[in-house]
């Protein structure tokens, strides 16, 4: 850090303020203050669009020491090293910040990308007692607010909107080619799951969340991630009801997991604080198989309201909430975790060659 580094605070809604210095775009932000406890892939993470109206804290103390990796994207127009297309936190929450970053692939500073894209971001703050206050009063508003600022609350709260609606396609795009055509409905994509598919010679048609994906040809459904509360997606469930009138194949991944169990008969509900790391154990049911497993969600499912036909497929291990659901004799399931991960353990990723296999 130079030292000509600028101060900041971070500013909760119960009244906190933990004070750092600004190290990317100077500018106020606001937002749901969340942590993650991954020990890498801040990239990644910060272009996941599931993050989409919040403020990151990332609890792992040292950040920013291997840099960033260039832009670009491959021959089907993926992106080469990211989750999307941009940043979607609203700001950037974290201990120690590393400027002087050492990698083979990068080619740029945490903090010069930040700026690039126009992102706050707070540095020197005590993340564990930050994690402490979101753990035992829940995730909350919040804002980083740089020296000389004016801003306080209340601010909007980013629950209030569709999340999903913002960070999905507007228009339908098609990837790769292959036997086998996949639709996939947009709630939030990452990029990992394209080309999870793409690698297995599938043909791919990404949609908008409320496309009308019924008159599509295709042999199977899957529903992306994405962000916010579910209950904003009625549009996505009432298809998804309609499909699952039919027998073809069906795959949901995180907030595809919320929409098909609502689908079937389920409610969700929100996580006091919500499952973002890479460390998440999640038990297959009926077996003795645990996998260590990349999560972030804020959301969950209450599975005892799922339909006679469904029931729970893997229950998380720490906290004993829904990690997915299948049907007991079609082929539909989901899963709350990420079997992409990008950044994370790719223990799951199997489940896209059982999916692809059903086809």
């Amino acid at each position: 850090m130079s030292l000509d580094r600028k101060k900041a605070e971070l500013r909760l809604a119960d009244g906190t303020v933990l004070s750092g210095w600004s190290f990317g775009y100077d500018a106020p932000s606001d937002g749901e203050v969340v942590f993650s406890t991954a020990m890498v892939g801040y990239p990644e993470s910060l272009t996941d669009p599931s993050y989409s109206g919040q403020i990151l804290c990332v609890t792992y103390p040292l950040i920013g020491n291997y840099g960033v990796p260039d832009d670009g994207v491959d021959a089907e127009g993926i992106s080469l090293n990211f989750e999307s297309e941009k940043i979607w936190v609203r700001g950037l929450v974290i201990s120690d910040y590393s400027a002087d970053y050492s990698h083979w692939d990068a080619v740029r500073s945490l903090g010069d990308w930040l700026k690039e894209q126009k992102i706050p971001a707070i540095c020197g703050i005590d993340t564990r007692e930050l994690t402490k206050i979101l753990r035992e009063k829940g995730s909350m508003l919040g804002m980083i607010v740089p020296e000389g600022v004016e801003k306080s609350f209340p601010v909007p709260d980013p629950n209030l909107d569709n999340q999903i609606a913002i960070v999905s396609t507007d228009k339908v795009i098609e990837y790769g080619s292959g036997d086998k055509t996949v639709v996939l409905v947009d709630c939030g994509v990452k990029h990992n799951i394209l080309r999870c598919f793409v690698e297995r010679g599938v043909h791919l048609i990404r949609v908008p969340w409320d496309y009308d994906f019924t008159k599509l040809e295709y042999d199977g459904l899957f529903i992306s991630n994405g962000p916010g509360n579910p209950e904003f997606c009625e549009a996505t469930v009432n298809h998804l009801r309609e499909a699952l009138k039919g027998d073809k194949p069906i795959f949901g991944i995180c907030m595809g997991n919320q929409l098909l169990a609502r689908a079937a008969g389920a409610s969700t509900y929100k996580l006091k604080y919500g499952h973002r790391s890479h460390n998440q154990p999640a038990r297959m049911l009926g077996t003795e198989r645990c996998f260590i497993t990349s999560q972030n969600h804020g959301f969950a499912v209450d599975e005892s309201r799922l339909g006679c036909d469904w029931e729970p497929w893997f229950v998380n291990m720490n906290d004993g909430t829904n990690e997915g659901i299948r049907h007991k004799s079609k082929p539909f399931r989901s899963v709350q975790f990420h079997p992409e991960a990008s950044s994370g353990p790719t223990d799951t990723q199997f489940l896209f060659d059982e999916f692809i296999n059903m086809l």
